[in-house]
């Protein structure tokens, strides 16, 4: 392997670079290749190992991102042209370009698979923090929801499968080379002693011996709540989804009520408490009486509390992505206020610059950014929210378990990115907040797909995209922890810490070897 990797001129290991990333591609929703992922940074980590300087490394890296990022992300241009997705494919590509980087300094310390590992860590949190709060969209891990690595997440959240994949795919290098007197050529000798403990770890997930028992029984829990999770649709998709504001809110009321009819029927349990997606009434009912007044007709006659996804205006003008609890007569009460708001769509930096750029950039909000716990109380219980893009981020949910969140909810709004693959990205990532925290989790979204997903990540109801529906569930509550959720982001942040140790041992090397 290694000699044929060497004997290709640049345009072969270019191409082998672009495939690395198609194969990445391959292992995310809605496909459920998850065992593609490893591949893919095996086949990458095999042309970085290539004799490539630094400067190939970075090369090929950004090719295998642009690779990866190109399929993964055009619905961020969907409705607003090219420029826009090819910007940010290219951005999260450079990251890639840096784990290449590392990946030509680190090979040369023993036991380069768990460096690489930890590198690819580092880069995907970079990602995830810089420019603008980071973009966590494509991390290893949200490929993983069908797979034999998600129980992983209960341990060490996002970045543990990270690491795992990203070790199996050096691992993957290291043993078909194995046979071959490359192994006894490697770069820093001692490396090959790696082989026998990689090799055992591949032997172990392949067979499927993955800490299963960490996660939770479907029905354990210390009491149990019934939920309802309403679609109402909307009247048409793209940016303008929301133009007839008081049909969406119209569509969600009309289904909520239908619910209450079924519910009466004897048809389906009375709900504990119902959720609306994200802008399911962009009308700021706090200040319109009519959207109020609807809203309250519908909790009453459903009988339950809704948490209602709203856009409120503030006093400067300046607008709040909202869930209000909404009980009833007594109207609204808890809210939660979205904390990780989203750059270039719900406001946008820099305005007066990247408005050189697209006619639509004047088309992002006006958000800021809210500060509570990130958890609302109905019906009794502390529900923990992440609103649509907040769910992409480790610490979204990680303030709700702090304050006793039981049960969980992504209310969300995916009409604006029409029929694209992006709603199923997203539910993969929920999937993982799920096992992640060992709570349920309930998906309400505008047009799909709504979700309710069990603890250990299996989605247990869904919604087809586009259609007004309404899914009811009795799920447990849960007060206890996980690791991850213990461990917080100490076991990331411990990952960047080691790397760059590694980084600066490689560095020495590379300048005592010159």
């Amino acid at each position: 392997m290694w000699a044929a990797l060497s004997r290709w001129p640049v345009p072969g290991k270019a191409l082998a670079a672009v495939l690395a990333g198609l194969l990445i591609f391959g292992s995310f929703p809605p496909r459920p290749y998850w065992f593609l992922a490893p591949v893919g940074v095996a086949v990458l980590v095999a042309v970085l190992r290539t004799g490539t300087g630094l400067r190939g490394g970075f090369g090929y890296g950004l090719l295998a991102g642009l690779g990866f990022f190109l399929p993964l992300l055009p619905w961020t241009g969907i409705y607003v042209g090219p420029v826009p997705w090819l910007a940010l494919s290219t951005a999260c590509a450079v990251y890639i370009g840096l784990f290449g980087v590392l990946t030509r300094l680190l090979v040369r310390l023993p036991g380069w698979p768990v460096w690489v590992a930890l590198a690819w860590v580092s880069v995907e949190w970079a990602r995830s923090s810089f420019p603008f709060g980071g973009f966590p969209w494509g991390r290893l891990a949200f490929g993983q929801a069908d797979g034999w690595l998600l129980p992983l997440a209960a341990v060490g959240g996002a970045p543990l499968i990270g690491f795992v994949v990203a070790l199996l795919g050096c691992a993957l290098v290291v043993v078909v080379a194995g046979s071959s007197r490359w192994v006894r050529g490697l770069p820093g000798g001692p490396a090959g002693r790696a082989v026998p403990a990689v090799v055992a770890l591949v032997a172990l997930v392949f067979l499927g011996l993955v800490p299963r028992t960490l996660l939770p029984d479907a029905d354990d829990g210390d009491g149990r709540i019934t939920v309802a999770a309403v679609q109402g649709s909307v009247p048409r998709l793209g940016l303008d989804f929301n133009a007839q504001r008081r049909a969406v809110l119209d569509n969600h009321v009309r289904r909520t009520e239908e619910l209450a009819r079924q519910v009466a029927a004897g048809e389906l349990p009375r709900p504990d408490v119902v959720i609306w997606p994200e802008n399911s009434s962009d009308i700021d009912p706090l200040r319109n009486a009519d959207a109020a007044e609807i809203i309250t007709g519908a909790s009453e006659r459903v009988g339950a509390p809704i948490l209602v996804g709203a856009v409120l205006v503030n006093g400067d003008r300046t607008t709040t992505n909202s869930v209000i609890v909404w009980d009833g007569a007594d109207g609204p009460g808890e809210r939660h206020d979205k904390k990780i708001v989203q750059p270039f769509g719900e406001y946008l930096p820099m305005r007066s610059f990247f408005r050189l750029f697209s006619e639509y950039a004047d088309r992002a909000g006006y958000f800021v950014p809210g500060d509570g716990d990130g958890t609302v109380e109905a019906a009794g219980v502390r529900i923990g929210v992440a609103t649509c893009y907040e769910v992409a981020f480790d610490r979204a949910f990680r303030d709700s378990l702090a304050s006793g969140a039981q049960l969980l909810t992504v209310p969300t709004n995916n009409a604006t990115f029409g029929d694209s693959e992006m709603t199923y990205q997203q539910l993969a990532m929920s999937r993982v907040r799920a096992v992640e925290h060992g709570r349920a989790l309930v998906v309400a979204a505008t047009s799909g797909v709504s979700a309710i997903v069990a603890a250990d990540g299996s989605i247990e109801q869904s919604t087809d995209l586009f259609v007004p529906a309404a899914l009811v569930s009795t799920l447990p509550l849960r007060s206890a922890s996980t690791p991850a959720t213990r461990l917080g982001a100490a076991p990331e942040l411990l990952a960047v810490a080691v790397t760059l140790g590694g980084l600066a041992a490689a560095v020495a090397l590379r300048r005592r070897d010159r």
